[in-house]
């Protein structure tokens, strides 16, 4: 079973954590990558930037249009995510609570299942 955990961000629980939280954050973060990449679990891992630099292209009179910004004005956004192979739902919640934003109040992971993969020729 294929399983995509988000990562949910606040920017302002981000900017409130000290120098050794945010490195206890990216050590969690390498350690989570290495142990699920040795359990052939890890698929993929991505951050993403801001939304202030995004774009949103969506229908306007029948054809699409581009704006500036995120789709919708929220406190928290989609900061990344890691895709990952599990044999269960139990096992995609398990590896979740390792991720260190899971223990941090104020940031969220949502586990949702993959309904369909195509990843190119890798």
């Amino acid at each position: 079973m294929k399983y995509l955990i988000l990562m949910q961000v606040d920017p302002a629980v981000l900017e409130q954590l000290t120098d050794e939280q945010q490195k206890q954050i990216q050590e969690g973060h390498a350690a989570f990558m290495a142990a699920t990449k040795e359990s052939g679990e890890f698929i993929a891992t991505q951050a993403l930037a801001d939304p202030s630099q995004s774009k949103v292209v969506r229908s306007s009179g029948g054809s699409p249009e581009v704006t500036d910004g995120p789709f919708a004005e929220s406190k928290e956004f989609m900061g990344g995510f890691y895709f990952i192979d599990v044999d269960s739902e139990a096992r995609a919640v398990e590896l979740a609570k390792r991720i260190p934003d899971a223990s941090i109040p104020g940031l969220a992971l949502e586990l949702r299942p993959v309904m369909f993969t195509d990843l190119g020729d890798q």
